[in-house]
């Protein structure tokens, strides 16, 4: 890992544990509940691993709190702006694509605002996320294939579309072109079947 990937390994991990410490959990009851090892956790904790997207999406709805709150400085304004260049990259393709997490709204309603490029050949598949998730996708340049479940839809520039994010689906650039998109996520009253209060989100 390279020194700006080691100092948010580190982050991540410092709020993960703080997350869990200040519920009661143990690490068997966080790793259980977000269907990951054990030993992943540990390490993710510990700041050892730069955690993918989809282990960070698993404990940060495993947790009830929003994906921005494991990877951004918490602040009490009213107000939240991030500057151009001050997203948090949270995902890198085998062929130099990229996810940015550009934005996000606190609980209980949460909405993320996500810059995507995925170049040739390159996907991404995403879990199932919690029920009521919806997705809105943009496509800036180039074409997409987006997968529902069962269902498959090509889009191009300008096109747009929404769907729901509570079941499988997946990203796909099957063209000889980057495609560039922008994902909005909605996840509808974040933590509320985790059993614990969102006071610590």
């Amino acid at each position: 890992m390279d020194a700006h990937t080691t100092t948010l390994a580190a982050a991540i991990g410092s709020r993960i544990r703080r997350e869990r410490q200040s519920r009661e959990w143990t690490l068997n009851r966080l790793s259980e509940t977000a269907e990951i090892s054990r030993r992943q956790l540990v390490n993710v904790e510990q700041g050892e691993v730069n955690p993918s997207l989809g282990t960070l999406l698993a404990l940060s709805e495993a947790l009830g709190i929003p994906l921005a709150a494991l990877v951004e400085p918490p602040t009490a304004r009213l107000v939240k702006i991030h500057r151009s260049g001050e997203g948090t990259e949270l995902w890198t393709g085998p062929h130099g694509g990229r996810a940015v997490l550009l934005i996000g709204t606190q609980p209980p309603d949460v909405v993320n605002l996500w810059d995507w490029r995925l170049n040739p050949g390159e996907r991404h598949e995403s879990k199932a996320h919690p029920r009521g998730c919806r997705e809105v996708l943009h496509v800036v340049a180039g074409t997409i294939t987006l997968e529902v479940a069962e269902d498959r839809y090509s889009l191009g520039p300008d096109d747009s579309i929404t769907f729901p994010g509570d079941v499988g689906h997946a990203y796909a650039n099957g063209s000889a072109e980057p495609c560039h998109f922008s994902l909005t996520v909605y996840q509808p009253q974040l933590g509320a079947n985790t059993g614990e209060s969102n006071a610590h989100a």
